[in-house]
This record gives C-alpha cells, sequence and structure tokens, in this order.
C-alpha cells in the first residue's frame, strides 16, 4: 500500500501534491478506527486515484482471510483475491501477492489451528521466567519437564 502511496504521490500534478500529504496512516490503518475528518481526506484521496483506490480495496478485502475456518474456502477466496491483484497490473501489489501465494500453506494452516501471536508470546514469556527460576538446574531434562508441567 505505502508503496504505491509514494509513487502516485511521485507521479501527481503539482495541485494535488497536498492531498497526498499525511495519507500513510490514513492509508494503512483500518477504516473503522479513522475519525470523521480522515474518512473525508481518504475518499477524496480515493476518488482521485484509481490506482490507490484498487490497492485500498484489495487489502480491506485481504482481511476476510483471517476469518475463514475451513482451509478449503479460505483457498477458494485467496486464488479469488489473487486474481484480481496480479489482473490489476499494479507491480508492488502483484509483487505482494506473490510472495503470499509461496505462503499460502502457512496462511492456510492459521484456519485449522489459530493461534495468534498473542497466545505464544505468552507461551514465550512463562518459559523465560521459567529459565530464570531454573538458574542451577544441573540438567535440560528436568527443565523440560517444569516447562511441560507449566502448561498442563
Amino acid at each position: 500500500m505505502d508503496k504505491v502511496r509514494v509513487s502516485e504521490t511521485k507521479r501527481a500534478q503539482e495541485k494535488y501534491k497536498d492531498l497526498y500529504k499525511g495519507t500513510r496512516y490514513i492509508l494503512l490503518s483500518n477504516s473503522e478506527n479513522l475519525k470523521d475528518w480522515q474518512q473525508e481526506k481518504l475518499s477524496e484521496l480515493l476518488a482521485l486515484n484509481k490506482r490507490l483506490f484498487t490497492v485500498y480495496v484489495l487489502k480491506d478485502d485481504l482481511k476476510r482471510l483471517w476469518h475463514y475456518r475451513s482451509p478449503y474456502y479460505a483457498e477458494k477466496f485467496f486464488w479469488g483475491w489473487y486474481r484480481r491483484a496480479i489482473y490489476s497490473k499494479i507491480e508492488p501489489l502483484k509483487k505482494f501477492a506473490r510472495m503470499l501465494k509461496r505462503r499460502l500453506r502457512g496462511i492456510l494452516a492459521h484456519c485449522r489451528y489459530p493461534i495468534h501471536t498473542s497466545v505464544l508470546e505468552g507461551i514465550n514469556n512463562k518459559i523465560k521466567v521459567i529459565k530464570r527460576v531454573a538458574y542451577g538446574y544441573r540438567d535440560m531434562q528436568y527443565f523440560f519437564l517444569k516447562i511441560r508441567g507449566a502448561f498442563r
């Protein structure tokens, strides 16, 4: 999104350059979190620039991928989104879509195991605490038993 914004700012006519200033946050944020004046500026910008509008719509559409619980339907949705991204002929978007395609297996694994990073960070912090307390344990087996016991 940001690469397209920068390239479009450079291509914009001089009279529209001010409209692009301060839009990075607005374009990257969720539309629900924007204030009224930010919504107005976003609408004005998207109405002015077709490439930004395309990337913005595809960005918002991609968020739906994380709500699927069936890998089959998630994959079906992804390929539809991927096709639209490639046919957009917007190079940064095509590059991003290809990168997601390479990671599709991991994305689809999220459907089966919807573990968020917050859970993993909590687990890592608990292990760090055990490790701090474990100073002086004589062997690694006992350390791993303590970790296993902490998560039962």
